[in-house]
């Protein structure tokens, strides 16, 4: 996609939006989807680029629909993605929220494709946005987007974590931060109190016992949340762990005098 239609686009998207959400006198608002017939020339640039939007989106999701394969899947998904970017980008920086036309099951979707496809800071952003503006998640999903972004991120980090390797701290920690407060299931929050925990410790296991404790602390607190939330989480042994690695940094460090020197 050329630079050009990608600015126009985005600045199309932010049209669309802002004609969508603003309030009208003596009339009922149009929705965006309810799109002037371009037939009669009536339809605005800003009405064809949503048509354009939502044709696409409904190819898009026939043909994800007679894939099989979860990896296929999601290779056709990262395919998808790039053709939606722009009209995503002009959808936030209008920040006027969806609507409720083709942006109110275009960027919520996109959101979810960018979970599946590892395009994690994407998605947060995404996530950050619907949540702002109190933005429900397509029927097909039968689920809210706190829900969603909070559980496929855990399950995605668990995935991989599973195989021993690491998942950014960071995006586990904004998923938290954004949905700190919502009503969600204690399950599904005690996935991602599990994942946190799971990476604070292993920050600590790497860190010189000397500055390890406040990461270890830390792992301890996310990972008896997550058992307290879900008893069969299954972080016992991290538990264990990390509070044999605390008490061991506890008892090797450097004990002070009453007058607060270290004691010879």
């Amino acid at each position: 996609m050329s630079l050009a239609r990608l600015k126009r686009d985005r600045v199309l998207a932010a049209q669309t939006i802002t004609a969508a959400t603003a309030p009208v006198t003596g009339a009922v608002a149009s929705p965006a989807a309810a799109l002037p017939s371009a037939a009669g020339g009536k339809a605005s640039p800003a009405d064809r680029a949503a048509a354009e939007i939502s044709l696409r989106l409904t190819h898009d999701l026939r043909r994800l629909k007679e894939i099989k394969s979860i990896d296929l899947k999601i290779k056709a998904k990262r395919e998808m993605l790039p053709q939606y970017n722009a009209w995503i980008v002009g959808v936030l920086s209008a920040d006027a929220g969806v609507g409720t036309g083709i942006a109110a099951d275009v960027v919520p979707t996109c959101m979810v494709w960018s979970i599946d496809v590892g395009a994690y800071d994407d998605a947060l952003a995404i996530g950050e946005f619907l949540l702002r503006h109190h933005v429900a998640m397509p029927k097909r999903y039968e689920r809210d987007v706190a829900t969603i972004l909070v559980e496929e991120i855990a399950d995605a980090a668990l995935k991989v974590q599973n195989t021993g390797k690491a998942f950014p701290l960071s995006v586990l920690d904004t998923a938290d931060n954004l949905t700190i407060g919502l009503d969600i299931h204690d399950q599904v929050r005690a996935k991602l109190l599990k994942a946190i925990g799971i990476e604070q410790l292993r920050k600590a296991e790497d860190t010189p016992a000397e500055s390890s404790q406040a990461p270890l602390e830390s792992a301890l607190i996310n990972l008896r949340e997550a058992q307290r939330l879900f008893d069969r989480i299954g972080v016992k042994d991290r538990v264990k762990r990390a509070e044999k690695l605390l008490t061991a940094v506890s008892a090797a460090a450097p004990t002070t005098d009453t007058g607060g020197n270290p004691a010879a």
